[in-house]
Formats: C-alpha cells, structure tokens, sequence
C-alpha cells in the first residue's frame, strides 16, 4: 500500500487540507475500503462526508448491545438519511448472559477485558476477516486519547491496514460547527461500555 516514508510525507502535506479533499484521495487507493462508526457524538460528520464522495463504502458498526435508546434512534436516522451500505456486528454472548457472568466492569476491574472481548473486540476481527479492508476510514482525532494523539491523518494497523483519519486535527468546535452548517443532528447521550470514559481507548484501534 505505502511505505512509512510516503505515509510520513502524506501526513505533511495533508495537514490543513479539507477532510474532503483526503477522502477523495484515498478512495482511489482500494476498491476494499470500510468506514467504521460507532454512531457516537459526531458520527453524522464522516458519514455525510462519504455520502457526497464514496456513498456505497462499506460502512461496518461493531454493535455492543449496550447503547442507549438515544444512540439506535440517532443510527436509524442516519442509515435512512444516507441508505448506508450498513454491516452490523453483534457478539455472539447476549447481552444477559455477558451481564450475568462478568456484570458490567469499569477499565479498572476484573472481567474488563473479557467484556472488551466479547462485546467490541471479537465482532470487530469478524468485520476485518470477512471484509479484508486495505483501506479503512475512521473519525479518530488528536487530543482524544494518548493513543490516537500518538496517530496522524494516515496511519497503519496492526493487520498492515491503512487507516485514514481525515478529520484528525478538528476539534470539537470545528465539528459543531459543520453539524451546525450542514444541519446534521448530534449524539450528545453517546455512552460506549467499553472506553467509559472519553479520555480511554475504545479497544478497536488497540487491535
């Protein structure tokens, strides 16, 4: 795909440039190409992006079982707004059984692991084995934690996966205003049961 030298001098150029402008570029990499969404607080930006660029992507939503009511009618809005090309993956433990076997653990307690496994982890590796991604779009952003702050516009998995992060050095004031500018509806309710926290990993860019 490319080289860590050429991704070192992507990065540099692509700084500044319009989130549009990189999509548009990276489409033309691979014909296997995803976007994930988690459909959280400013998931209606990359989407409606993609609408205008790329509109039949892969879209994949590693679905916990655990989000509010919020987030499914912010989703089902958002499937139906854009006819997403929509792959949704479930865990294969209900969420009953998972909540009586480990509960619901915090980052800092036993079972944290196994329930980041069961209900993010192992449905995200089915999604990356059944659609072999050489190209995946993602929203990550600098600042949102150590570890995406350690990331850039373009960078590779642990599989060798391009990762393209066009809105990577947007803030949030950034994003509010193109919802605002785009009249795009916002998740402000989005709970992730894995990451609990906003400054924690979420777990799929772990892998």
């Amino acid at each position: 795909m490319l080289t860590d030298k050429q991704i070192s001098s992507f990065n540099k150029q692509f700084r500044g440039i319009p989130p549009e402008e990189i999509i548009a570029w990276a489409v033309n990499l691979s014909k296997q190409r995803i976007v994930t969404t988690s459909f959280g607080k400013y998931s209606a930006v990359l989407l409606s992006t993609f609408q205008r660029i790329d509109p039949m992507v892969n879209v994949i939503w590693c679905d916990t079982g655990f989000n509010l009511p919020e987030t499914y009618d912010h989703a089902q809005y958002l499937i139906e707004k854009y006819n997403l090309n929509l792959y949704t993956y479930v865990p294969k433990e209900t969420r009953a059984s998972t909540e009586h076997r480990l509960g619901f653990p915090t980052a800092d307690e036993p079972g944290h692991k196994e329930f980041s496994e069961i209900v993010k982890l192992e449905p995200f590796r089915r999604a990356l084995l059944e659609h072999q991604p050489e190209v995946w779009f993602t929203n990550i952003r600098v600042r949102q934690t150590a570890l995406r702050s350690s990331k850039d516009i373009l960078s590779l998995s642990n599989e060798g996966i391009l990762k393209v992060s066009p809105f990577y050095y947007w803030t949030d004031d950034d994003l509010d205003a193109y919802l605002e500018a785009y009249e795009l509806p916002k998740n402000s309710t989005y709970f992730d049961p894995v990451k609990a926290l906003e400054s924690r990993e979420c777990g799929i860019h772990l892998e």
